[in-house]
């Protein structure tokens, strides 16, 4: 990291102007319930009394309502025991900040990439489940689940190993996993109530009238989180006594609890764009607030909205993340109250533009991270001048660091605006331009379990809108990640299903592409006879369109089913076909590699005179495309042939020149050619691996 970083936006920002790192909050009191909690890890579970070993993670529950401070204890408990955990410790948050509980699948599939270790893109909840099972298998970790929403969750995610600890945070038992005590939290006593308001504001306001402070800690019940709260309102009015806001709080009780009552004095006494951008920062997915989602949801400049952030943190309302670039949490117990506060001041219009807005500004920062990418060419250059300096990146490391950072958070927009129900056409721009920046930065491969969950958004926005077209683009999108990751059946069934989409949309290239498709997961499948009769469908309706490029290509995976099932006629014309299609189209590289597979079936067909001048003549062509590998390739293949026609001389030639070819020693016919050395009969033979089927120097396996 350089001394400057770039925020969300890309302004630059100094070390100086960042955040400070939010500090640890202050842990006080819970003296008992840790010294249960520790002391219930050692006790002797029911399998270990009947004399067996214990086949399963001992689990610890923390059971309170939100706010009490449950989360806390947990950290605190994690921070006291984690030594004896050597293989660390792994976190994971179970609900969302809306209460919605998290699928099993996304946690498990968050687990295992904290251990660094592989997703399959689209891989089901008990696959995932079983790899994290067998990865814990064989490590000893501490596994702390946070605002877990269901035994269900907690028993899908146990590891199956006694040397792990698992520590679940839960407002309510977890009926259903055996040999689970909680630990039930309630308010916080007197004397760590008042050293929690001591510590948020000037001792001496205590120390003058202590009673006060106890009534405060008394009419806030003890909760931590109201008394957080207390303490910031006290802290931003220096000249207003505990006991005054103790009787304010004493004289309207409310029908909540003690977190609604002080929550609701603490927004009342706030400046109007402050209550307001508190309640629209519900809105803010995964209750992960930037200052460009606070402008957004506001209608405010960015400086504004920064200021306001660092205004509702003092008070307690947020917390800021400790990370590069500027980022505020909404804390879990706060965001139902601060949903239902918006649901009853503001209009379901006005929350609706606010979702708006911040859908739009973050299409356009993604638009911004994607032509990070795009650097050169005066259109590149011109693209990144049109965009505000606010939603500028100052370069494509910083936009890249961006884009990580705020991943969750993205995804999270995504699934909110597809819930939404009301936003499809904003929802839609969202993840095209997530799956583009997504593709720019991390790659296909990197990104793909990411990038199967948004095509499966998609799929459920063609549908709902009856959009074909996009429809059947999504169903390829997830066949092809389906294919990738060897659920082949699953793939074939998207595939015929995209192909029923295409043609009813009239849209050919989805059509096309699903006929090629279902040949090929045929082909994977064993089944290569359905493989060449798509693959004769799909090569139709190419040359219908005078597609030639495309139809070339074809010719040849018809000509690859038709060698696996051994019908080697039929192979070598369509290969015969492809090498004129490529030679018609200009395909250099292509037509070379076609004729080493056309040599190869010549081989396989029992005609070495064939294959010995196929190979010559492909050798030439390889070496036009400049292609090593193949050069090589070949040069093995002349090799074995000019052996079995009774030459061995020449063929330990062609063995040389081969490994000459692959070991450098004999530059390309270019490189060559430059240095004025190059030579049309010197290395007559030099070539390459075929795209299609490998080149091997023996064909015992085929």
């Amino acid at each position: 990291m350089t001394d400057q970083a770039v925020d969300a936006g890309g302004g630059n920002l100094t070390r100086d102007d960042r955040p400070a790192a939010a500090p640890r909050p202050l842990f006080l009191g819970r003296t008992r319930e840790l010294k249960d909690l520790r002391a219930d890890i050692a006790r002797a579970g029911l399998d270990t009394i009947s004399g067996r070993k214990a086949p399963r993670a001992r689990v610890l529950l923390i059971a309170g309502r939100p706010g009490s401070g449950r989360t806390a204890l947990a950290e605190k408990l994690v921070r006291q025991v984690a030594s004896r955990y050597p293989d660390g410790v792994l976190r994971a948050r179970l609900g969302e900040p809306d209460g919605t509980p998290v699928p099993v699948e996304r946690a498990a599939g968050d687990l295992l990439t904290a251990l660094g270790l592989p997703v399959p893109p689209g891989a089901r909840e008990d696959e995932l489940a079983e790899r994290l099972r067998e990865a814990l298998a064989v490590r000893r970790v501490l596994l702390l689940l946070d605002d877990a929403a269901g035994a269900e969750q907690v028993d899908a995610l146990l590891p199956d190993n006694a040397d792990c600890l698992l520590v679940a945070v839960s407002r309510g038992p977890l009926t259903g996993i055996a040999d689970v005590r909680p630990c039930t939290l309630g308010g916080l006593d007197a004397k760590s109530g008042v050293e929690l308001l001591a510590d948020r504001i000037d001792p001496v306001r205590i120390t003058v009238d202590p009673r006060a402070a106890e009534s405060l800690v008394e009419v806030c019940q003890g909760q931590p989180a109201a008394l957080a709260l207390a303490g910031g309102w006290l802290a931003a009015h220096p000249k207003e006594a505990v006991s005054d806001l103790a009787k304010r709080l004493h004289a309207d009780p409310g029908d909540g609890a003690a977190l609604d009552r002080v929550l609701d004095f603490v927004h009342g006494g706030l400046p109007g764009p402050a209550a307001r951008m508190l309640r629209l920062l519900s809105l803010a997915p995964a209750g992960d607030a930037d200052p460009h989602t606070a402008s957004a949801l506001a209608g405010c400049s960015l400086e504004s909205a920064r200021a306001l952030l660092d205004r509702l943190t003092a008070l307690g309302l947020l917390r800021a993340v400790p990370a590069p670039l500027p980022r505020y949490e909404v804390p879990g117990c706060l965001h139902p109250l601060l949903a239902a506060l918006a649901a009853r001041e503001d209009r379901p219009a006005e929350l609706q533009l606010a979702r708006a807005r911040m859908l739009e500004r973050t299409v356009r920062l993604l638009q911004s991270c994607r032509a990070a990418t795009e650097t050169e060419g005066p259109e590149a250059a011109e693209r990144l001048r049109q965009l505000p300096p606010a939603l500028r990146f100052a370069s494509r490391e910083a936009a890249g660091e961006w884009l990580r950072a705020r991943r969750p958070a993205l995804l999270a927009a995504a699934r909110l605006a597809v819930a939404d129900g009301e936003l499809d056409t904003l929802a839609r721009r969202l993840m095209a331009q997530l799956v583009r920046a997504m593709v720019a930065h991390l790659g296909t491969e990197a990104a793909a379990g990411d990038l199967y969950g948004v095509h499966r958004l998609v799929l459920d926005v063609s549908r709902r809108q009856d959009l074909p077209r996009e429809q059947a683009a999504a169903l390829l999108n997830l066949a092809d990640l389906d294919a990738r990751t060897g659920r082949t059946a699953e793939a074939l069934a998207r595939y015929r299903t995209a192909l029923d989409v295409g043609r009813a949309a009239n849209d050919p290239y989805a059509t096309g592409r699903a006929m090629e498709s279902v040949g090929g997961a045929h082909q994977e499948l064993g089944d290569h006879d359905r493989a060449a009769d798509w693959f004769g469908r799909a090569l139709a309706e190419r040359l219908a369109r005078g597609e030639h490029a495309d139809a070339a290509r074809l010719y040849g995976r018809i000509a690859t089913a038709y060698t696996y099932t051994g019908r080697y006629g039929e192979a070598l014309r369509n290969w015969r076909a492809a090498v004129a299609g490529h030679r018609r189209t200009g395909d250099v590289p292509a037509h070379a590699r076609a004729l080493s597979e056309l040599a190869r079936v010549q081989e396989y067909a029992g005609r070495p005179a064939e294959c010995l001048r196929t190979c010559q003549e492909a050798v030439e062509w390889a070496r036009r495309a400049e292609d090593v590998r193949l050069q090589a390739a070949l040069q093995l293949r002349l090799a074995d042939t000019l052996e079995r026609l009774g030459d061995p001389a020449a063929a330990r030639l062609h063995r040389g020149a081969a490994e000459r070819l692959l070991t450098g020693e004999i530059r390309p016919a270019g490189d060559r050619a430059e240095d004025g050395q190059g030579d049309s009969t010197a290395d007559t033979s030099q070539a390459q691996d075929s795209g299609a089927c490998e080149i091997r120097s023996t064909s015992a396996e085929d």
